[in-house]
């Protein structure tokens, strides 16, 4: 979705013309839910004016209860009207950026600390950092008595199957109608590998945009979904034995001159921006995961057999690694991080990869050589001798290995890392007082 341009003025007739009765203002916490505050129409102008005031100390992540008056200010670009009706009139949102209560910039809003990362990349001469996402989610039928999500599937398909096998395809095609109304421009919506999953791809977009399009799409997912009796969800392991769902980032670096990782004379025709940039990624893979995997589940995912990465090591010709190079080059040349899961803050992910990548361009750090054969397949010897490590197996791993990155660190404010930090340990620790079915299966009677 492209980013639309509004002033005051436009937003003050197009809500006339629509009567639109009530705004959402959206904004991201810390462990990437979106949250909104819902105020009348009457509250427009003070909006607009960046007068509108509200509690930060109820959400996670943000500030203590002395310090819990805040300011949202609406970024003007991100006004839509959400297509689904309301018998009380119709529904606007903007996104909005959280600034403290002395006017300052708030950088435990984890979209103000993107725009942060961004201005630093601003200043090394590229122009926009472009994101292409690939979210993946399972659809769940509802219990039609309590309205919660079983795990219960509505369709036994397979990659691209079509109806009957895909009984998913007439919910799926209504969350691209929806989206198309809100001006997605969508590229491909299919079925994905595993029963009950779906893919829908929209264009890239500028890193800001395009994590606050994942959000909208979250929300028009699950919205559309339940419309169906269904439940959407980004969990990234859902069900075990059965491939779990990812994020793909297709990324690339540009520059007033065009794709900055393009270069017609340059090894596979990629730049040396691109191979550092690629050098900072896999530098810092392990220590990022925490942010692009940031659950407990997330790492039930990141195992072999089941196509998610499992190893830092990249590739042009096969899709076992965790950054892949597709074929396609000129402005269309980009870099795709393949260990991303949709339970990830797109903001804190995107502005970690980025800090990775823009290390790696500062220092000129060149990536390993390519693995042009299937990882899988190779024994832990070649895989040391190949230089390959594996991604963190935990969440309590992943943790550990964020502490130890100063560029990691730094990609999040202080707020942000201190706040996160402590959030993860806590669900690790309530993750390890719990005793599994399968914990009982294996041990009860053998022990």
């Amino acid at each position: 979705m492209a980013k639309a341009t509004y002033t005051k003025d436009d937003i003050r007739r197009i809500a006339k013309e629509e009567d639109v009765k009530f705004l959402r203002l959206m904004f991201t916490d810390l462990y990437g839910t979106i949250k909104n505050v819902e105020v009348p129409i009457s509250q427009l102008d003070k909006l607009l004016d960046n007068k509108l005031m509200f509690d930060g100390s109820s959400i996670d992540g943000f500030v203590r209860i002395e310090e819990s008056d805040m300011w949202l200010y609406p970024d003007l670009s991100t006004w839509m009207i959400f297509p689904w009706g309301n018998e009380h009139g119709k529904v606007a949102r903007i996104i909005c950026e959280v600034y403290n209560a002395d006017r300052t910039p708030f950088y435990g809003d984890p979209r103000n600390n993107l725009i942060r990362i961004l201005d630093e990349m601003k200043e090394l001469g590229f122009t926009d950092f472009n994101i292409g996402p690939e979210p993946e989610f399972f659809l769940f039928k509802l219990d039609p008595e309590t309205g919660k999500p079983t795990t219960h599937l509505n369709d036994h398909g397979s990659y691209f199957d079509l109806a009957p096998m895909d009984l998913g395809e007439n919910c799926r095609r209504d969350i691209v109608l929806e989206l198309e109304k809100l001006g997605f421009d969508v590229e491909a919506s299919h079925h994905e590998v595993a029963p009950g999953q779906h893919e829908v791809d929209f264009k890239y977009a500028d890193a800001l945009t395009a994590c606050d399009n994942i959000q909208t799409f979250k929300l028009v997912v699950k919205t559309v979904a339940r419309k169906h009796g269904l439940h959407a969800t980004f969990m990234p392991k859902p069900l075990e034995r059965i491939n779990g769902s990812g994020m793909h980032l297709n990324m690339s670096l540009f520059t007033k001159d065009g794709n900055a990782f393009f270069d017609e004379n340059g090894q596979e025709q990629l730049s040396k921006e691109a191979y550092y940039f690629l050098g900072g990624i896999l530098k810092h893979a392990r220590n990022f995961t925490a942010l692009t995997n940031p659950t407990v589940n997330s790492y039930k995912r990141l195992v072999p057999g089941y196509e998610a990465p499992v190893y830092v090591a990249w590739s042009g010709h096969n899709r076992s690694p965790m950054v892949r190079v597709p074929v396609a080059r000129g402005a269309s040349t980009r870099l795709e991080l393949r260990s991303v899961d949709p339970s990830a803050n797109p903001y804190m992910a995107v502005a970690a990869v980025l800090a990775a990548g823009l290390d790696g361009l500062k220092n000129k750090i060149e990536p390993a050589q390519p693995v042009d054969r299937n990882i899988y397949s190779m024994t832990e010897d070649e895989r040391k001798t190949a230089g390959i490590v594996d991604l963190p197996s935990t969440l309590h791993n992943a943790l550990k290995a964020m502490r130890e990155d100063e560029v990691i660190k730094d990609a999040l404010s202080n707020h942000l890392y201190s706040n996160f930090m402590e959030g993860k340990r806590l669900e690790w620790d309530a993750y390890r007082l719990e005793v599994s079915q399968w914990e009982r299966d294996q041990y009860l009677e053998m022990y």
